[in-house]
């Protein structure tokens, strides 16, 4: 027996990991070539405002006096750029939306628990790309930037990690420490001819993460004071910056301001999950290449939000998150990153149509590149025979629409070309999907098979010794039959040839080889299948019918359950007169009460109210 559960705890934990061989795995590819707009950029150097934390709606609303809390970035919107709402991604954590704003894809779920400072796989980004970028900020987030770039050209000045107390009274102090150096640091600029140099550069990038409003929503929830006067700060720190690039270059008009925040905060204080109040981003950039405020009589967006922002007459851009990232690098000419799944929000940039049509075809090309090698390399490790490729994207499809592109470039048709290179784009994140779950049905199907058959033979043990259905089995002793294994070892021997000519990573054969000695134990016990199905047979139809209508209407339970929590006081309260029903009664009233009471206590749970946004301190009490 204690093999048998020892057996069972390993194979129950091959299934729970196969959850993340399956369904979380990285979707990196290596072996692109870089892609840039053959045009000169609208800017020399980029600023990139992160406010960690920040919601959407606590930006952009006014407060009960009808004035913003951020006086400074709502000029912005109303004078001097273009804004709209970055919707984010689940996680709704730092790395995974810092990843998607400077890198330009979606890491998988699995990549919060592999480390923040260093990165679990290698990746392409923004400041790879830069000629320079310089950072301020915390030392949880800068690092992961600095020490997967190619060089040493990645600059990072960060605070103690001790100054992230959640327990402070003056979170703001992070944000004030990042301002301050970076005035510091333009100082210092002026005396020393190298760095003077080098900040003079193009295609440099200068990033600033705002921890403090992040900090001061875990510690007092965003509807605090403190939340809202972080804003202000902040505001007013943006604002200086802002002056001093300025100043510091000469109002050369060629500065891009990009302010944005990674993640949102739920009205409890919380991140992570889905919810509006998480996804929901602020997105305002202005600055050289940004198309100017634009006034509109009506929008597209059939939310409530605009009224309610009093925002409702000025042109409001939506993007993903991770199309932050090529806007970014078309704005000062670098490659865009080689990861980026980014789609290029062609409405933010103010520049000339060649520009935008030319940037989108180098977009489309990029993400078609990594298109290319993920079917090359699932392609190399797939028999021929076997190998089915991605339709919808031939590589005659392909060549005919970059063809076509080119064509409409030459003829300056620039709106078709952002349409063809759009519909191109949203073929290849299609291949993209469908060759980085090309193994998912294989591993699905053995895991299935697998757990169907552990769960068949755990089955067949506690029939065979706890019930008095088999009794017809002979205890004659036969002669053990050679068929069976030999059977199952050349099956076996088969399943690790097809993986191994397939060149299919080591926890491949753990998941292809698991079913086959399960299901040789579970064939083992073919008297005890035998006499089982004899005696189901013999059983009267209408218990039979009775008990697969109980089965059915208990799995019915379970899954309303995931709707309606209610319906699992219905099965508890069923449970609860269970043994009323049977002879348990009769023969143990005490355990058959003590069942009764736990089963109804239980059933009480599900009714009460769950944790909602607002504090109910009677549920504590």
């Amino acid at each position: 027996m204690l093999l048998f559960f020892t057996l069972g705890l390993l194979i129950h934990f091959v299934f729970f990991a196969s959850i993340f061989d399956i369904y979380f795995t990285s979707p990196l590819v290596h072996g692109m070539t870089p892609q840039f707009t053959p045009l000169p950029p609208p800017a020399r150097r980029l600023v990139l405002f992160v406010a960690d934390g920040l919601r959407a709606d606590a930006l952009y609303e006014l407060d009960e006096n009808g004035t913003s809390r951020a006086p400074f970035i709502r000029n912005i919107i109303m004078h001097e750029g273009s804004w709209g709402i970055s919707h984010t991604r689940v996680p709704t954590e730092s790395r995974p939306g810092h990843v998607a704003l400077i890198a330009g894809f979606y890491e998988d779920v699995s990549a919060v628990a592999k480390g923040w400072k260093e990165n679990p796989v290698e990746f392409d980004s923004l400041f790879n790309e830069s000629k320079y970028t310089w950072s301020w900020g915390s030392p949880d987030i800068l690092p992961m930037f600095a020490k997967g770039a190619s060089g040493d050209h990645v600059y990072t000045y960060s605070y103690d990690a001790k100054r992230e107390d959640f327990g402070a009274q003056d979170a703001t102090k992070l944000d004030t420490w990042v301002f301050d150096n970076v005035k510091d640091f333009f100082h210092h600029a002026r005396n020393n001819q190298s760095l003077f140099s080098k900040i003079n550069e193009e295609k440099i990038v200068f990033f600033l993460h705002l921890l403090g409003i992040d900090t001061n929503g875990h510690a007092h929830r965003p509807s605090s004071r403190d939340y809202k006067d972080n804003i202000k700060k902040v505001d007013d720190g943006v604002k200086e910056i802002v002056s001093m690039f300025n100043h510091f270059y000469g109002n050369d008009g060629k500065t891009t301001f990009i302010f944005t925040s990674d993640h949102g905060m739920t009205d409890w204080g919380s991140h992570g999950a889905g919810h509006p109040s998480e996804t929901l981003t602020p997105l305002v950039t202005w600055g050289a290449g940004i198309k100017y405020p634009q006034r509109v009589s009506a929008q597209q967006f059939d939310d409530a939000f605009l009224k309610e922002w009093r925002l409702e007459n000025w042109k409001r851009l939506d993007v993903n998150q991770a199309d932050i990232a090529p806007l970014m690098t078309s704005l000062i000419g670098v490659p865009f990153p080689l990861n980026s799944v980014g789609i290029l929000p062609v409405d933010y940039l103010n520049n000339t149509d060649l520009f935008k049509a030319e940037s989108m075809f180098t977009n489309a090309v990029q993400i078609l590149e990594q298109f290319k090698v993920k079917m090359t390399q699932k392609k190399e490790v797939t028999l021929p025979f076997l190998f089915t490729p991605f339709k919808l994207l031939s590589d005659s499809k392909q060549f005919n629409i970059l063809r076509k592109a080119r064509s409409y470039i030459k003829h300056r048709k620039f709106d078709e070309v952002v349409s063809l290179c759009k519909e191109l784009i949203h073929l290849a994140l299609k291949g993209l999907s469908y060759y980085h779950t090309y193994d998912r049905f294989f591993l699905g199907v053995n895991v299935v098979i697998g757990f169907v058959g552990w769960i068949s033979y755990a089955s067949l043990l506690i029939i065979k010794s706890h019930s008095n259905l088999i009794k017809g089995v002979s205890k004659e002793v036969k002669k053990p039959s050679h068929l069976l294994p030999c059977s199952f070892v050349a099956i076996g021997i088969l399943v690790a040839f097809f993986l191994l000519i397939q060149a299919c990573p080591w926890k491949y054969y753990v998941y292809g080889l698991l079913p086959v000695p399960i299901w040789y134990a579970v064939l083992r016990e073919f008297q005890v299948i035998q006499d089982l199905v004899a005696s189901v047979l013999t059983y009267p139809l209408s218990h039979f019918v009775g008990y697969l209508l109980a089965f059915t209407l208990g799995i019915e339970v379970l899954v309303l359950s995931f709707f309606y929590r209610y319906m699992l006081t219905a099965g508890l309260t069923a449970f609860a007169a269970w043994p009323f029903l049977t002879r348990l009664w009769t023969r143990a009233k005490m355990t058959s009460l003590s069942w009764t009471f736990f089963s109804l206590l239980l059933a009480v749970f599900p009714l009460m109210p769950v944790v909602g946004r607002k504090p109910d301190i009677s549920l504590v009490c």
